[in-house]
């Protein structure tokens, strides 16, 4: 299954900013990938996908839906990417969300 990076470049970051952070973890760089740009999908990429709904209860989390619907947890960025929710305290009980599937729709729309 691909992962949420993968698309992404990873960056050398060797900026004196940060050099009193590197001398305290004694690395002499820092690695870490580019800030990923996703577009919300288009009306017609969504019209190609089934749209389940949920309704948010007490001990929902984005990780245990994108377990029991995609069989892997780390997907759960795909949830809150389709219901615009960076966190799960950006929902409130009660609220309507949504679950895309087919799971390789969405991932054709991320360009994976």
């Amino acid at each position: 299954m691909p992962g949420r990076n993968d698309a992404r470049r990873l960056l050398t970051n060797i900026d004196p900013l940060y050099k009193d952070f590197r001398v305290s973890r004694e690395v002499r760089k820092i690695d870490h990938f580019d800030t990923p740009e996703l577009s919300y999908p288009t009306d017609e990429q969504l019209s190609n996908l089934d749209l389940q709904s949920h309704i948010w209860s007490v001990g929902d989390r984005f990780y245990k839906l994108a377990d029991e619907h995609y069989d892997d947890p780390s997907l759960w960025w795909v949830i809150a990417w389709i219901n615009k929710t960076p966190t799960e305290s950006h929902i409130r009980l009660g609220e309507l969300i949504y679950i895309p599937l087919p799971l390789y729709g969405v991932l054709n729309i991320l360009g994976y």
